[in-house]
């Protein structure tokens, strides 16, 4: 992948750009796909399942794991969508320089899906945890990073057997295999996404420092 850099670029003039890449993106990723299939699958409001969250894994806690990956596979894919739509194979047929369509704007697009994910408009700023529309930003970013913090998120998860643990090292080994690579701009913007992880994860870190985080498969305690 061509590396794009911040230097040369007319602002003035690319900002209408930069700016609708964002807006783009954060539309994209304030989609509540869990909200939507679980409401017309008859189950409710996944709100009040489980944790609250929107995401897959709370989703998984009605029982139907079709949804559950649909929902998966959605979240990861908006925040693909939202890099690729940016991206210079689009733009570039309407003439616009290169750097409109490079790998700046294909980051912005998927950090706005990442922040519209976590923070949606239409679920009063609560969303989820971002873990499926990290994977799915980074892979379209820079696959080989995205790769690595897959491998992270599995080693972890198998050796530790707690999921939440395996989110926090896989989107801080992005940043670091971002910049291994080479590839400066996905390893500022997946900083950016580690976090909000963070934010995302709060609670988790907590229940992780005292030892009542459930590893996968058990069961959450009341």
């Amino acid at each position: 992948m061509i590396i794009s850099s911040f230097s040369g670029i007319d602002w003035g003039a690319a900002w209408p750009w930069v700016f609708g890449a964002f807006v783009v993106g954060y539309s994209l990723g304030a989609i509540p796909f869990g909200v939507i299939f679980t409401r017309n699958a008859g189950l409710g409001d996944i709100r009040s399942y489980g944790s609250g969250n929107i995401g897959a894994t709370n989703v998984l806690r009605t029982g139907n794991r079709r949804i559950a990956l649909l929902t998966l596979v959605c979240d990861a894919g908006k925040g693909a969508v939202a890099a690729f739509v940016a991206s210079g194979v689009y733009l570039r047929w309407l003439g616009l320089p290169q750097y409109w369509g490079g790998e700046v704007l294909m980051a912005l697009a998927a950090l706005g899906a990442f922040v519209g994910h976590i923070f949606p408009v239409g679920l009063g700023f609560k969303g989820g945890k971002g873990i499926a529309t990290f994977f799915g930003t980074v892979l379209a970013l820079h696959w080989p990073t995205g790769l690595v913090a897959a491998a992270a998120w599995l080693l972890t998860a198998f050796l530790t057997r707690y999921s939440s643990l395996g989110a926090l090292i896989a989107v801080f080994s992005a940043p670091i295999a971002a910049f291994a690579f080479g590839d400066r701009i996905v390893a500022f913007v997946a900083v950016f996404f580690a976090l909000m992880v963070i934010w995302s994860h709060w609670s988790n870190i907590m229940r992780l420092l005292n030892g009542t985080e459930p590893r996968i498969g058990q069961k959450k305690a009341a």
